[in-house]
């Protein structure tokens, strides 16, 4: 069935002309409206009014102009029934087979600082998402299209016999849906902040909304899940470039999987806490290393000396460009992934030797995620993600003895790689560099002897350590324990009933202890 008649009525104009040039030269009748036919007659293209297709003026400000039967009977209208036929040439209805619409602007317009109540209201496009729900329901007659991006396939396959495919329809139709879903998804979202207080008022949003609507699309597959036997794919706001790790670039390296990206993921957020050369090495979504140090080379040698079996297979992440230093030092043990903001030309070609190396560049801007969601059976647990930051005014000593200073730096790093340990989560530290991770156990007792245990494992001695542990010490054995080994200063959240029996013991062995009132879980 070839395409006579288009309705083009568009706020992004990006391509727009140079495809109604497309349409009209193949001899296609363009409708347009406002502002789109003022650009389109500009640039020398034929276009008829809606008014004079509909015989009604555009009103209300141009909120009302397609909303007529002549346009929707145009575009809904199914040309195989002869009931249709009959009805729409008995009220003079012409057919549209293609509508061009994309919508107001409605999130970028709330994202505005300062934008009012009003402004808010009317970016609320009426006419285009019923336009395109028309169109799309009727794809088996009709070709709608939304995305701008999408002009040049079109004209492409018009120029053939001036006809779109029924699967070309059908695509179309499935990304006009999910556009409309989406964007009454961040209406009904954004509206949450008015407040009816005898006029319509403004405010934020709250922390946790009531709905939430979550609009993703496919971005890539995975080779599989967790394991083998699951599917598994990488989902990206619908609608928006890609950011963050999942807006990373491959420049390397075999196909990700699922666990590579999970883990990927922990790495990153770990280094990210740092402003100094920092290096953080994961295995199984917990650190096995972890340094901050005035070069990267010299960071990665200390997380790596932490744990140098487990880092075996490991994923890696620099907060700095890798350099060719770093990069030799690197290539000398079988990594599964590396992330990073870039990497210099010597060190990629360090690394270009071993092929199955899987080398991720950070997009310049990172991001920062906001919400954290898990499924649960039958909903989803929603909670705002952990970017608390202590200060060491935070700190309150709770033992006869105050930390020294280099004790207060490295208790400051040894807490800031121990939020991203699972818990319980156990972390003996120097300044700069970790020395023992005991993690995800269900005694935190046992979480320091496992701790204590992958010291002596890579010959490094705790004694003059400092200790981490993200949640308080319920009893005063995992302080002992901690300081029989050689750790001379703790940090904890406290609030435990037994604080008391803790700081004695600490006390008992010297020990300095803060309090940071704040606690890290990551389950």
């Amino acid at each position: 069935m070839a395409i006579e008649r288009a309705l083009i009525s568009v706020y992004d104009k990006t391509g727009v002309a140079e495809f109604a040039r497309e349409l009209a030269s193949l001899g296609i009748e363009i409708v347009s409206t406002g502002g789109t036919a003022k650009l389109l007659r500009d640039a020398g293209i034929r276009v008829r009014d809606v008014a004079e297709l509909t015989g009604w003026p555009e009103m209300l400000g141009g909120r009302v102009k397609t909303l007529h039967p002549k346009v929707h009977g145009g575009i809904l209208f199914q040309r195989g029934k002869a009931g249709d036929r009959k009805q729409t040439a008995e009220h003079s209805i012409v057919p549209i087979d293609l509508v061009v619409v994309n919508l107001y602007p409605f999130s970028a317009t709330a994202a505005k600082p300062g934008v009012t109540a009003e402004e808010l209201i009317e970016n609320i496009d009426i006419g285009g998402p019923a336009m395109v729900r028309s169109a799309a329901k009727n794809f088996q007659s009709v070709g709608v299209i939304t995305d701008p991006a999408d002009y040049p396939a079109i004209a492409t396959e018009l120029r053939g016999k001036r006809e779109l495919s029924l699967a070309t329809r059908l695509g179309l139709a499935r990304k006009a849906y999910a556009r409309t879903a989406r964007y009454d998804g961040e209406i009904a979202t954004e509206l949450e902040r008015l407040a009816a207080n005898g006029g319509v008022t403004l405010g934020p949003l709250e922390k946790l909304p009531e709905r939430i609507h979550v609009a993703l699309e496919r971005r890539q597959t995975m080779r599989y899940g967790e394991n083998p036997h699951q599917a598994a794919a990488l989902y990206i706001p619908a609608g928006r470039a890609a950011e963050g790790l999942a807006g990373a670039k491959q420049l390397q390296g075999k196909e990700l999987s699922y666990n590579n990206l999970v883990d990927l993921d922990a790495a990153w957020a770990l280094v990210s806490e740092f402003q100094r050369p920092a290096v953080a090495i994961i295995k199984h979504n917990n650190p096995c290393g972890a340094a901050e140090q005035d070069s990267l080379r010299d960071a990665y040698v200390k997380a790596l000396a932490c744990d140098p079996v487990s880092a075996y297979g490991g994923v890696l992440a620099f907060n700095r460009a890798v350099d060719a230093a770093t990069a030799e030092e690197v290539a000398k043990l079988f990594v599964e992934c590396i992330v990073a903001p870039g990497y210099e030309p010597a060190a990629l070609e360090k690394f270009a030797a071993k092929k199955n190396l899987r080398l991720l560049e950070m997009p310049r801007e990172a991001g920062r995620q906001e919400l954290e969601l898990k499924r649960i059976s039958g909903g989803v647990l929603v909670q705002q993600a952990d970017h608390h930051e202590l200060a060491q005014a935070d700190l309150k000593v709770a033992t006869q003895r105050a930390p020294t200073d280099a004790e207060l730096r490295a208790l400051l790093f040894a807490w800031k790689v121990s939020k991203h340990v699972k818990s319980n989560a156990i972390l003996f530290a120097r300044e700069g560099q970790t020395v023992g991770v005991g993690a995800g156990q269900m005694s935190r007792v046992d979480s320091v002897k496992i701790a204590i245990i992958k010291a002596a494992t890579a010959n490094l001695s705790l004694a003059g350590s400092v200790v981490a542990s993200d949640a308080f010490f319920p009893f005063a054995d995992g302080v002992e324990e901690a300081g029989k080994a050689g750790a001379m200063a703790v940090i904890q959240p406290g609030g435990s009933v037994h604080d008391q029996d803790v700081i004695d013991a600490a006390n008992k062995l010297g020990m300095a202890m803060v309090f940071t009132g704040v606690r890290h879980f990551r389950h």
